[in-house]
């Protein structure tokens, strides 16, 4: 955990730490927080001076590094209904990740998972962004190498088995309905995409995941990264 920190003599991180998960299993605001877990302002303030460290994300990148089983890996991406305080106020001069789509405010979120299932990469875009044109981002984002790419229809573009086939990944990707030939693909593979669905399922558990309420991306994706290391990772 962060040390040498400026101020008074700190409270227990391990003090801390619960009461910002109660917060985000909850869904409670944070001034609503148990007081055994600490003041309100330090639980608060604990997790936003971490987030805008990029603390909470490092630590995922960590730990799947230090863990990633690249035999097979899964992408994919879901969407999250933004709340109305996270629309509400500027937020600052860059942009939140929320975009409108047909559920009104949304954000997605790409994730990239194992063959255990576990997320090692976890992107945010505005809901309104295709995930295919995500796909390369999330994965230069990869804590460790693949070898099979296992994704849903909606990944289906001829650009992106070409470049995964470049980097030597097997795509195991099934053809959409429009093309005029039907492209082969591991079947038995294939039905391996739900350890991704079951991750985000996991991950929407949280009620702060599940309906984003932070109007900052980068708190967000701290809660995100947080979830997905007490979920999988711990």
């Amino acid at each position: 955990m962060p040390t040498n920190q400026p101020g008074p003599e700190r409270e227990d991180d391990r003090r801390i730490i619960p009461g910002i998960l109660h917060v985000l299993t909850s869904g409670c605001r944070w001034r609503d927080g148990p007081a055994a877990d600490g003041h309100r302002t330090t639980v608060y303030n604990r997790f936003n001076t971490w987030s805008r460290r990029g603390f909470w994300t490092a630590m995922l990148t960590a730990l799947a590094r230090a863990g990633w089983v690249g035999e097979a890996a899964a992408i994919d991406a879901t969407y999250v209904k933004a709340h109305r305080s996270a629309q509400g106020g500027k937020g600052g001069r860059q942009p939140q990740a929320i975009g409108a789509s047909r559920g009104g405010k949304t954000t997605k979120i790409h994730a990239l998972v194992d063959v255990l299932g576990r997320p090692g990469v976890l992107l945010l875009t505005p809901g309104n962004t295709s995930a295919v044109r995500t796909a390369p981002a999330v994965l230069a984002e990869a804590p460790g190498p693949i070898q099979r790419l296992i994704a849903d229809k909606g990944y289906d573009a001829d650009w992106l088995r070409a470049d995964l086939r470049e980097k030597g990944i097997t795509p195991v990707i099934p053809g959409t309905r429009a093309r005029k030939r039907r492209l082969r693909h591991d079947k038995r593979r294939d039905r391996e995409r739900w350890r991704i669905e079951a991750a985000f399922c996991r991950l929407k558990d949280v009620r702060r995941i599940a309906t984003r309420s932070d109007k900052l991306a980068r708190n967000y994706a701290s809660a995100l990264a947080l979830a997905a290391v007490i979920a999988f990772w711990c």
